[in-house]
């Protein structure tokens, strides 16, 4: 980056790598020191703030590519930073830094002329449901518009970074360096996790977990405690360890040497390993049906026999008789009949039914949940539990806006389908496969469990739509340079 070197030979090179410089860095550093010990560490960590801060602001705007990888790492420990008792609003950062991305981005297409991001059927699909969202806020059955700006940040507002990612995804390099931090963040999460199962809790996420009844009747099941890791709940901690563990499977096509296959293989292993512990049964059905996927559009005679065996493993680990209230947990999901939470779900949907047929654009974005019981609580709708994304979005923006969600996901999974076969090179075929099964168990996902609600996985799904759709014109582009001139 031109402007990097420039920043880094006249203000470092040149100014401060000398005697002069050190005596500048010196006094600055005593300086520091002095308030600090004068005015508290309150002020010193307010200078930090400030002397970090303001030049990654400054380099999320003028570099966006760096922004992505900022938003990312923020989007995956939000929510534990949170839980270390930073009393800030970690979520109203994770809105400035969309925003700054947004206006980054705009900037550089200023300079730069090349198709338009909007241009393809996912770019028409997203803006589409971008426009159907914001227009939620003149939904006439809406109890609250409050509820409608709440939530329209995580359902609309985060759709727009599907355009960030596509218009700065632009390099075999930067594409490598985005599936690399997002494997390396998921190993994170997933030793995280074993430490919460093997060594425990720390005091202040056990005090969170036993402050509110509710709370602990969720997440104490058979004499166990669910696990979280650096997520928000369970559900997100299981649904980011099966689609790593996807892509590390998918990546062993293309890495070369024996340590790093292994290394693929052992992050895929800690992956599913750490999801069980979550006791998430919507998790557990994923991993076989993202590897179904799988081996459908990788089909061979090699990956048939490890299907076969697969799927033997998968049935002795059913129907094998067990006291440990994990893979009993397990077993369940595989049995919905005899789960009554499975068929109290099943209730509730046709409960609701008849609503969601009388509502066709819904009961307004955020009359459910959280939201709706703080902004309308003698609403119809506050006190429903959705149980599942579909559900939701049928509730709250009527079935045009489940239609919409379910083409929306369709279109994705077509053009990765198609990209997969349609693209020459092995290294971007598989991460187009990758992406592909990412959206495809987040998809199927959403049905028990809300999938795309909370970072990072609303973030994920987007990053990987936009890697399916610049996938082939990377591919195109690799292609045509290897030609001989």
């Amino acid at each position: 980056m031109p402007a990097v070197d420039f920043l880094r030979k006249s203000i470092w090179e040149e100014k401060l790598l000398n005697p002069f410089g050190a005596g500048v860095l010196a006094l600055l550093g005593a300086g520091i020191a002095f308030l600090v010990g004068s005015f508290g560490l309150l002020l010193g960590l307010l200078l930090v703030v400030a002397l970090v801060g303001i030049p990654t602001l400054f380099g999320i705007i003028a570099f966006p590519k760096f922004g992505i990888v900022v938003f990312i790492v923020a989007a995956y420990l939000l929510f534990f930073v949170s839980r270390l008792g930073v009393d800030f609003p970690v979520g109203t950062v994770m809105d400035g830094i969309e925003w700054l991305l947004v206006l980054g981005t705009i900037l550089a297409r200023r300079r730069e002329t090349g198709k338009s991001v909007f241009n393809s059927s996912i770019g028409i699909i997203t803006l589409v449901w971008v426009v159907y969202t914001l227009l939620q806020v003149i939904n006439p059955w809406a109890e609250s518009q409050m509820a409608w700006l709440y939530t329209v940040r995580t359902v609309g507002a985060v759709t727009l970074m599907y355009y960030v990612f596509v218009s700065h995804i632009d390099s075999l390099t930067y594409l490598r360096w985005l599936i690399g931090i997002w494997v390396g963040l998921a190993l994170l999460g997933a030793l995280y996790g074993l430490k919460q199962e093997f060594i425990g809790f720390t005091d202040m996420e056990y005090q969170q977990l036993i402050s509110d009844p509710k709370l602990i009747e969720l997440m104490f099941l058979f004499g166990h405690w669910r696990k979280f890791s650096v997520f928000s709940d369970p559900v997100a901690f299981a649904y980011n360890m099966v689609m790593a563990a996807l892509i590390c499977i998918c990546l062993l096509k293309i890495s070369k040497g024996f340590f790093r296959k292994l290394g693929l293989v052992l992050i895929a292993v800690l992956c599913a390993a750490s999801m069980l512990y979550s006791g998430t049964r919507g998790g557990y059905v994923l991993i076989p049906a993202g590897l179904a996927m799988f081996f459908i559009l990788r089909f061979n005679r090699t990956l048939l026999v490890l299907a076969a065996m697969g799927a033997f493993a998968f049935a002795v680990l059913i129907m094998i008789p067990t006291s440990n209230p994990t893979l009993f947990r397990f077993q369940t999901a595989f049995k919905p009949s005899d789960d009554d939470s499975f068929n109290l779900r099943i209730m509730n949907q046709k409960r609701i039914q008849p609503y969601i047929q009388q509502h066709p654009i819904g009961g307004g974005l955020g009359a459910t949940g959280v939201w709706g019981q703080r902004f309308a609580p003698d609403s119809y709708l506050a006190n429903f539990p959705p149980d599942s994304g579909y559900v939701r979005v049928a509730v709250e923006m009527g079935w045009i806006g489940l239609f919409l969600f379910c083409l929306m996901i369709f279109i994705i999974l077509k053009t990765g389908i198609d990209h997969f076969f349609l693209i020459r090179n092995e290294e971007i075929k598989t991460y187009c496969l990758a992406m592909t099964l990412v959206i495809f168990v987040l998809g199927i996902g959403s049905y028990p469990q809300e999938a795309f609600v909370q970072f990072p996985s609303n973030i994920l799904f987007y990053l990987a739509a936009a890697i399916i759709q610049v996938s082939l014109g990377l591919d195109a582009r690799i292609s045509a340079s290897e030609v001989p001139g």
